[in-house]
Formats: structure tokens, C-alpha cells, sequence
């Protein structure tokens, strides 16, 4: 007698219907706007806000004119594994010392590329000939409005550093391959810099 074949289980009826994507339009309105604190650096605002979706919040922002990052990178000694120029200093916030990109605020009314020379010349002497922008994100939009402009600085000539009073700085030119090792070890743990070197890395392995 031939064996009965084993009955196919079936799945389950589902009578859920597939979620309809969400898609918002439009722009967020500020309704109302309080300075609640004024630095130095940045300001507070506390904000009544109509946002896309239909959301009406009370948002907490710290405002800042944002950044220049300058990717400032040394071609000429190895065109294989290019110089990167690291700074390392303490940063109080973080209650470490980190390597870092340089950079610096906008000032107001300042343009992007002046700002990242002023940066550059004012933290590590440096001096560069050919700039370029690349790329700009938020560092944490959930409550910060600075926006990072990363440059890429090139052709480079050293000089005399001259900052702040604050600002004690140590200078590292540093070859690609052990800046990427620094990072896959996790020595580097400044966003930015961790961001300017991959972005770089990618870019010096497609001119290769």
C-alpha cells in the first residue's frame, strides 16, 4: 500500500493589510521662539513648533553657526599613503584628550573657505593652495543646528601656528594607512575626523 504523502502545512491567514508607507511634506513652522541662554560659542532656544505630520512640539534648540572641518592632506612625501593632519588637544566636554580634523566656527558673515583657512593657519601654521568642499551633515539634529562643512585641503606648506589662549594643541601629520588603523582600533573617537578620514580613504582608493 503506498505511503500517504505528508499533508502540506499551511500558514497562518494573516487579515492584516500591508502598513501604507508614511510620507511627509512640507516644512516645519516655528510658532514662537525664546532665547533662553546666550554663550560665546552658541545660544539656547526653546521653540513652539508646527512640524510635518501634523506634530506640534515645544523643542529645546542650541544654536550654532556651524563649522569648518579642514581635511588637510600631504600628497607629496608619500602620493601612496598620504599625510593627514591631526591635531590632539583636550576637550573638557569629553574629559579626554582627542584626535581631531581642525576646525573652527563661521564667524558671522564669514565665508566657508576663508573660515577653513583662518582655522587652519590659526591651529597648526599650515597653509594650503587648493581647496574644495565636500561634504556637510549635523553632528546630532535632534538638538544641535551646527552644520560640519568637511574641506579638503591640498598642496600644503607649513608655518607658525598661532592660537587661541585656550587652546594648547599638539600636531601630528599622520599617513593614511595608520590614521584607518586608529580608527579600526578605536583610538579615534572624534565624529568628524572619523568621518573626514573614511570619506578620504574612499576617494584616495578610486584616484589609485
Amino acid at each position: 500500500m503506498p505511503a500517504k504523502k505528508a499533508a502540506k502545512k499551511k500558514s497562518p491567514a494573516t487579515n492584516h493589510p500591508d502598513p501604507k508607507p508614511l510620507k511627509l511634506t512640507g516644512r516645519g513652522r516655528t510658532l514662537s521662539s525664546k532665547t533662553v541662554f546666550k554663550g560665546r560659542v552658541f545660544w539656547v532656544t526653546r521653540d513652539e513648533v508646527s512640524e510635518p505630520g501634523g506634530v506640534r512640539a515645544v523643542r529645546e534648540v542650541i544654536r550654532h553657526n556651524g563649522s569648518a572641518v579642514i581635511l588637510a592632506v600631504d600628497t607629496r612625501t608619500n602620493p601612496a599613503d598620504p599625510g593627514i593632519l591631526l591635531i590632539r588637544q583636550w576637550r573638557h566636554a569629553a574629559n579626554q584628550f582627542l584626535l581631531e580634523l581642525p576646525a573652527g566656527r563661521i564667524e558671522p558673515g564669514e565665508k566657508l573657505i576663508p573660515s577653513g583657512r583662518r582655522e587652519l593657519l590659526e591651529e597648526t601654521g599650515y597653509r594650503a593652495r587648493k581647496w574644495s568642499k565636500h561634504i556637510k551633515y549635523f553632528a546630532s539634529p535632534g538638538f544641535l543646528s551646527e552644520a560640519m562643512h568637511i574641506l579638503l585641503a591640498e598642496d600644503l606648506t607649513a608655518g607658525q601656528a598661532t592660537p587661541e589662549d585656550d587652546e594648547k594643541i599638539e600636531i601630528h601629520m599622520t599617513p593614511l594607512s595608520e590614521a584607518l588603523r586608529l580608527i579600526h582600533t578605536g583610538k579615534i573617537h572624534d565624529g568628524k575626523t572619523l568621518i573626514g578620514i573614511l570619506f578620504y580613504a574612499s576617494l584616495h582608493n578610486a584616484r589609485a
